[in-house]
C-alpha cells in the first residue's frame, strides 16, 4: 500500500507544480515519446534478464505491492514454533522430530504456527536445517557454516532483480535522449511547416528527455530499493532460524537457542524477552 501512496505523491507533485505554474497537462501526452521510451525500456529489460529472473522481477514487484515484511506477531510465533520443536526433541530425543520435519504439513507442531507453515522458502529452510540434526551426518559445529552457505546463495539470488531493475532505471535517462533526438530529428524536417508545427514538435522531444528521467528516479529506481528492503526482511528470517537451529544443534537449552535467534532481529520487529519467556512456558512443553 505505501508503494501505491507514494506513486501517487510522485504522480501528483510532478503534474501538480506543472500545473501550478500554468502548464496544460495535455501537452505532455505525445504517445510516440512514451511508445520509444517504455518500448526501449521493456526491451532492455527482456535483454538483460533470463527468463526465471525476469519471472522473478514480476513476482517482486507484485509483492511490493501486495506483500508484507514479517512484523513481530510473525516473529514472535516463529520463534515459539522454535521452541517447541526445541523441547520435543530435548525430551523425546531427535528422532522424534523426523515426523514433523520430514511432513510438516502432517506435523501437529507446524499447523498450529500457519504463518511460517504457508512460507515455503522458510519452511523449507528450517526443516533442511534439522534434517542433518536428526540424521547425525554432520558435526553441531559444522551446521551452521552449511546453513550460511545455503543463506548467501540466496541472497545472491534474490539480488538478480534488484541488479536488473538498477540497470533499467538507469538506462531510462539516455532512453529519453534518444527519443528526444528522434523528436529532434523530425522537427528538423518540419521547419518549413511553420513555427507552430516546430513548436509541437519541440515540445514532444523535450517530453521525451522529461518521461525518461521522471520514470527513472520517480519509479523504477525507488522500486528497486523497495525489493531490496523486502529482500532483508526475508533474510533476517532466514538468520534466525539458522541462529536458533546452530544453537539448538550445539547443545544449547531450547530457551537459550530461541533468546540467540530473537537478538539477532531488528529492534522493530524484536519481541521482548520476558514476553516470549512467558510465552513459550505457557506452551505445555516444559522447560
Amino acid at each position: 500500500m505505501l508503494v501505491l501512496i507514494g506513486a501517487a505523491v510522485v504522480f501528483a507533485s510532478t503534474l501538480g507544480g506543472f500545473m501550478l505554474a500554468g502548464g496544460q497537462p495535455m501537452v505532455l501526452l505525445h504517445i510516440s515519446e512514451f511508445v520509444v521510451i517504455l518500448g526501449v525500456a521493456a526491451g532492455v529489460l527482456i535483454i538483460a534478464s533470463p527468463g526465471h529472473v525476469l519471472k522473478e522481477i514480476i513476482h517482486k514487484v507484485q509483492g511490493t505491492i501486495k506483500g508484507k515484511a514479517p512484523g513481530k506477531a510473525e516473529y514472535f510465533e516463529l520463534l515459539k514454533l522454535l521452541y517447541e520443536l526445541f523441547m520435543t526433541g530435548r525430551r523425546n530425543g531427535l528422532i522424534a522430530l523426523e515426523e514433523h520435519v520430514m511432513d510438516p504439513s502432517k506435523s501437529t507442531i507446524f499447523q498450529k504456527y500457519p504463518s511460517l507453515a504457508n512460507h515455503h522458502e522458510r519452511l523449507q529452510f528450517l526443516c533442511n536445517g534439522l534434517k542433518p540434526v536428526i540424521d547425525g551426518k554432520i558435526k553441531p559445529d559444522q551446521l551452521e557454516s552449511l546453513m550460511s552457505a545455503e543463506l548467501a546463495a540466496k541472497k545472491e539470488e534474490a539480488e538478480h532483480p534488484v541488479h536488473i531493475l538498477t540497470l533499467v532505471g538507469d538506462s531510462l535517462p539516455g532512453i529519453g535522449i534518444v527519443a528526444a533526438v528522434l523528436g529532434i530529428i523530425n522537427t528538423m524536417a518540419a521547419i518549413a511547416d511553420g513555427p507552430e508545427v516546430v513548436g509541437e514538435r519541440v515540445a514532444a522531444a523535450l517530453t521525451g528527455t522529461l518521461l525518461g528521467i521522471f520514470v527513472a528516479y520517480g519509479f523504477v529506481n525507488p522500486l528497486a530499493n523497495r525489493i531490496k528492503f523486502n529482500d532483508a526482511a526475508d533474510q533476517l528470517a532466514l538468520k534466525c532460524i539458522m541462529q536458533a537451529v546452530a544453537g539448538f544443534a550445539k547443545g544449547l537449552a531450547p530457551l537459550t537457542a530461541v533468546e540467540i535467534a530473537r537478538r539477532s532481529l531488528d529492534s522493530n520487529v524484536q519481541p521482548g524477552a520476558d514476553e516470549l519467556e512467558a510465552a513459550v512456558k505457557n506452551l505445555g512443553t516444559g522447560k
